[in-house]
């Protein structure tokens, strides 16, 4: 049964009625351009074939009741009350967030009954927090008879996250999971916010995501860490943010610069750089320098940002192992580290064979298995059932 049958089955089994509305999101992987956006930087993401479901209809009441196919317990919104976050950490914040933007906004909400579910994996650096966000403000949007300005959502999902479940992310997350299209990768100004299509739906070529099924919380993570430090350093440059220092500039003032900071620094700089070549190679379909900027972005992760894991390097390094003669053409971890996933480029006709090497070679030295799945650039939010 497909996902989107067996969210109808289990709202009427819970509600006792068929759901009105059904919202989509899809989870969101960068190629590259990682720790860059909340610098002012570029990123490459595009959206996957993962996604949250939102399956909801009128309750007649001044509450929201949210159910999640993962979570026993319900959570309920009273909208006759001032919208706050609960308990640090609890999955209801992101979608309370959201509600108290549209309150904020003037927008008037009606009691809901919501049932979600969701195929993105959880703490794997698949942006499974800004798909929940992107999802309750789609389905909020439609249920109200009211859209907003795309910029305004995005900024508005963004907001929920920093606001309710305290991760201060960039602008990307909900700026790819909102606008995405299918077979193209987004070259995204987290500056400007302007945002160029990059076709990708080269049918030799395939992305393989490669879970270390190792969980981490980009709230309880170093993440934060990182973005005070990027911080820190572009002060001492004397620049708003780190977008603004070319690889020149950033070694006339090394010598100012404390070790930590340049290394910080240098990685946010050089993998803006990267990730503009990687978009001109890819629209090239020059694959194996898209691969060697990859392997580059993760070395630079790993020892001068330190956000990699021995779970994420092992993955590069068997990849690297079996090499473009094997399929590979490239690989990086991906989202904000410590865990989560890795990203493999490989030639369509050796996936299978390749993504068998992954999984003998990582659970050889973890003696477990990583989590595989191949996905194309998936189209953005939308809503896929709306009827009264």
């Amino acid at each position: 049964m497909r996902e989107l049958d067996v969210l109808r089955v289990d709202f009427e089994r819970q509600y006792r009625r068929s759901p009105v509305w059904i919202v989509r999101a899809p989870g969101r992987v960068n190629l590259i351009g990682e720790h860059t956006d909340y610098n002012d930087g570029f990123v490459l993401p595009m959206a996957i074939e993962r996604e949250v479901l939102i399956a909801a209809a009128p309750n007649g009441s001044t509450h929201l009741q949210l159910r999640s196919s993962a979570v026993d317990a319900p959570a309920t919104v009273e909208l006759s009350q001032p919208v706050r976050p609960v308990s640090r950490g609890h999955w209801s914040n992101y979608p309370r967030g959201v509600i108290a933007g549209f309150i904020e906004r003037g927008i008037g909400l009606s009691g809901l009954d919501l049932l979600i579910h969701s195929t993105v994996p959880l703490g794997a650096g698949l942006s499974s927090s800004a798909a929940l966000t992107t999802a309750t403000a789609t389905l909020l949007e439609v249920s109200a008879g009211q859209r907003l300005d795309a910029l305004e959502k995005i900024r508005l999902c963004q907001q929920a996250e920093h606001r309710f479940a305290s991760v201060p992310c960039g602008i990307m997350d909900p700026f790819v999971i909102s606008l995405a299209r299918r077979d193209q990768l987004m070259l995204l100004d987290c500056q400007s916010w302007q945002a160029r299509s990059i076709e990708f739906g080269d049918p030799d070529v395939s992305l393989a995501v490669v879970a270390t099924n190792v969980r981490h919380s980009l709230a309880d993570s170093e993440y934060p860490l990182r973005r005070r430090q990027c911080e820190a350093a572009a002060h001492k440059l004397g620049v708003g943010a780190l977008r603004a220092v070319s690889e020149r500039d950033l070694a006339r003032a090394a010598p100012r610069l404390d070790a930590l900071s340049l290394k910080r620094a240098r990685h946010v700089v050089t993998e803006i750089g990267r990730t503009q070549q990687a978009a001109e190679a890819i629209t090239a379909r020059h694959w194996s320098e898209v691969g060697r900027l990859m392997y580059l972005s993760h070395e630079s992760l790993r020892c001068d940002f330190e956000v990699s894991s021995p779970e994420l390097d092992r993955i590069v390094e068997i990849s690297n192992s079996i090499g473009e003669q094997g399929g590979v053409l490239g690989a990086r971890m991906t989202g904000g580290g410590f865990g989560g996933c890795a990203i493999v480029l490989v030639r369509t006709a050796a996936a299978t064979s390749v993504m068998q090497q992954l999984c003998a070679g990582y659970a050889q030295h973890f003696g477990m298995s990583p989590a595989l799945f191949v996905s194309r650039a998936a189209a953005g939010a939308g809503v896929l059932q709306e009827h009264q």
